[in-house]
């Protein structure tokens, strides 16, 4: 056991966090304050769900006078614009412009994706049958008027809509799936190929149809997670009567109640009643948890077999259901490393391939003999299999699966990057209270100084410790309630991160925290009675939280935690991952070892400043990627240093989780595995998605220059392999992980 001696501690500090009624789990992205003169325009763009558009409208705006800033989400078909004031008409005609119908969003609202009209169903599924129609009377010799006519209906059906976008494309010279594909229909018609046009133009447009409904998967499985919330509560009234309303027009401070069985509509803390409540949903809990008067509930989990009644905190629109669906929509901005290479490949490989169907058409027949229009053919195959939308739809759609999935599983991630990165971490480091204990520690001893009265102590104590929100101080207020004291008038009130908190008492500065800052300038030793207590204690493992004036300390708690059961477990997975494990805590070295002992856990580092976890971690970071799991402010430097940072979201504070780049919705350590297994089913996915796209592209590629494949056959190429990567993508939402 290794154990590093200095000579203050932060946890045995109780008192360091100030109390906070409301638990802060959201993971929202924060976007820095627009500055005067600027503002943030927000729109819905139905025409927007490839990053196809997405290039356009960026060629569009970036360059555009006042723009400056932009942020895509592909998958809830939004765009929101940073600009100076007063350019959001201007913004909305370039997007106009580009064959986009934009609608203005306000800045809480969310864009709701509509269902694709069956209309367009149908007249797809009636162009390529008239397609194949032609084709077929090609085949049987039948006039070529017939086969004209029906190919040119087909195109008439299907035509229409991506020519106009594929001139737009042309226009702001961008090269598109519609600008390859209209230039490539062109082309076949001129060289009088009508029923091989209209099947390229139909399949095309079916591509884009099953693609749609696809991604409308990806986009319902994240949606989804609003729908476990009831649109109707029963709520009090202020003349005591119960009576339905819409949820979202529930004010805060509201009395709700909620049916045995039924789903709770809004978070909020019961005022009466008991039950169980399945929380799955929201924290991945397996198992129901036990509700009572002053426990919390959210939104979206369902009630078992009692009635309860409970007073709600925030409005609809702020509930943690809310906030975990928002948190994955944000965290598809935070791209992965190979979705960045993905996109980057993409802008050079469609130039690229299509300056090669440039120069076969004009120097095929010189270079390698043959037909002109047989050249010209291979040119126009070529053009449709330089779209490259499989390919770069082959990441998103992963990544957002895999990240909807571990919302569901009571992990919010701020990005991809984090997903992606979570399957190299080598080095994990863990904080002691209310990580791998259960955070609740509990009273046991107390030692008083002879010089002064106990009641007068125990009163000052719990009046500076009712004050945090610290599992430790909240273990010594809840232990001194049961002694008859009431508390003391407080002057001034202030926290110090990892090391207490202090108070103006009757003229006097009170601390409560750990030794070395509560006895800050104090010479000599302590007391031997009062040392013999504290070695005492020590050996059993109990944190020390003391009381002090003018340097002196005059009482002394000693609390004891539970390890957490399945600390044990989530260690054992770590160790079969590779994973380093060691804990670094604020509290006395004791105490860290009689943990670490029971877990068991080789490394442990105690009396730790927030500094020195931060100091570890960095020395660690020079060998691969680290990771630390806190929940409190002193967390907060080491949990940003590392790579990746894991705050328990239940009980964290809210510097923590704010720093954090994941957050533990159930404080469960296992489930920090099981997103070691999640990123790396992630990474096999991206590899088969990308083998997958570049593979059939390259076969049908030189497939193309020797002249054995059709425009057709192309497409349906094209179309299978995104079909391919969004099907292979979507298996991530049903993935089984273990701990």
């Amino acid at each position: 056991m290794a154990v590093n001696h200095t000579h203050d501690s932060s946890e045995q500090a109780a008192c360091c966090h100030h109390h906070s009624p409301v638990p802060q789990t959201s993971l929202k992205s924060k976007r820095s304050p627009l500055e005067p003169g600027q503002e943030l325009s927000r729109f819905y763009i139905a025409q927007m769900d490839c990053p196809v558009e997405e290039q356009l409208i960026r060629s569009k705006l970036e360059s555009k006078a006042g723009v400056l800033a932009l942020d895509f989400n592909l998958m809830q078909r939004s765009l929101e614009v940073v600009h100076e004031t007063g350019l959001q008409a201007q913004i909305e005609d370039d997007l106009q412009e580009l064959g986009m119908a934009p609608q203005r969003l306000s800045a809480d609202s969310r864009a709701v994706v509509p269902v694709m009209r069956s209309d367009s169903v149908w007249r797809i599924a009636l162009a390529v049958t008239l397609a194949l129609v032609a084709e077929g009377l090609g085949w049987w010799g039948v006039s070529d008027w017939w086969a004209l006519l029906v190919a040119g209906l087909a195109l008439i059906l299907t035509g229409p809509a991506v020519y106009k976008k594929g001139l737009i494309a042309l226009k702001n010279r961008n090269l598109n799936i519609n600008a390859l594909m209209s230039i490539a229909v062109t082309g076949a018609i001129l060289i009088g190929s009508w029923a091989e046009a209209a099947m390229v133009m139909s399949l095309f447009a079916l591509a884009e149809l099953i693609e749609a409904r696809s991604l409308d998967r990806v986009r319902h499985a994240v949606d989804g997670l609003l729908q476990l919330a009831p649109e109707q509560v029963e709520v009090l009234d202020e003349q005591g009567h119960w009576h339905w309303q819409p949820a979202q027009a529930v004010a805060v401070g509201s009395v709700v109640k909620v049916l045995p069985g039924a789903r709770i509509g809004l978070d909020g803390i019961v005022a009466s009643g008991h039950s169980v409540v399945n929380q799955a949903p929201i924290t991945g809990e397996s198992a129901p948890v036990d509700k009572q008067a002053g426990d919390w509930v959210f939104a979206g989990s369902v009630n078992g077999f009692g009635e309860l009644q409970f007073t709600t905190h925030g409005m609809y629109d702020d509930n943690l259901l809310v906030r975990i669906a928002l948190a994955v929509q944000n965290a598809q901005q935070a791209q992965a490393p190979v979705q960045r290479f993905v996109d980057q490949f993409a802008r050079v490989y469609t130039p690229v391939v299509t300056g090669l169907a440039l120069a076969l058409a004009l120097l095929g027949p010189w270079l390698f003999g043959g037909a002109w229009l047989d050249w010209v053919y291979k040119a126009l195959v070529l053009l449709v299999i330089a779209c490259p939308c499989a390919l770069v739809i082959s990441t998103p759609v992963a990544v957002v699966s895999a990240l909807t999935k571990a919302a569901k599983m009571g992990l919010l991630i701020k990005g991809g990057v984090y997903l992606e990165q979570a399957r190299h971490l080598q080095y994990l480091a863990l904080d002691k209270t209310g990580t791998v204990t259960v955070g609740q520690p509990q009273l046991q001893h107390h030692w008083v100084a002879s010089d002064i009265d106990q009641n007068h102590v125990f009163a000052i104590a719990r009046s500076l410790a009712q004050r945090s929100d610290h599992p430790a101080s909240m273990a010594v207020a809840t232990g001194l309630a049961r002694y008859p004291v009431a508390p003391v008038s407080i002057d001034t009130f202030q926290a110090e991160p990892g090391a207490g908190v202090w108070a103006q008492i009757d003229s006097e500065s009170w601390r409560l925290g750990r030794l070395n800052w509560v006895q800050a300038s104090a010479t000599g030793a302590l007391p031997e009675a009062m040392q013999q207590w504290i070695t005492a204690q020590q050996a059993n493992g109990a944190t020390l939280v003391f009381l002090g004036v003018r340097q002196q300390i005059k009482a002394a708690f000693a609390l004891v935690d539970q390890v957490k059961p399945d600390a044990i477990l989530a260690l054992e997975a770590l160790a079969r991952l590779g994973v380093r494990v060691e804990m670094l805590s604020g509290d006395n070295s004791a105490a860290v070892q009689h943990i670490a002992q029971q877990l068991p856990l080789t490394h442990a580092y105690g009396d730790l400043l927030p500094q020195d976890k931060q100091r570890i971690l960095t020395e660690r970071g020079k060998g691969g990627v680290t990771g630390m799991v806190g929940d409190g402010i002193n967390d907060a430097p080491a949990l940003a240093q590392a790579h990746i940072g894991f705050a328990m979201g239940a009980l964290g504070a809210d510097m923590a989780i704010e720093t954090a780049d994941v957050a533990i919705m159930n404080d469960d350590l296992r489930k920090i595995p099981q997103l070691m297994q999640l990123s790396q089913r992630l990474h096999r996915i991206l590899v088969q998605n990308i083998s997958v796209a570049l593979g059939i592209k390259a076969v049908f590629l030189l497939m193309a220059l020797t002249g054995s494949v059709t425009m057709w056959m192309a497409v349906f190429a094209d179309v299978g392999a995104s079909l391919l990567v969004i099907a292979n993508s979507l298996r991530l939402l049903k993935t089984r992980l273990s701990a």
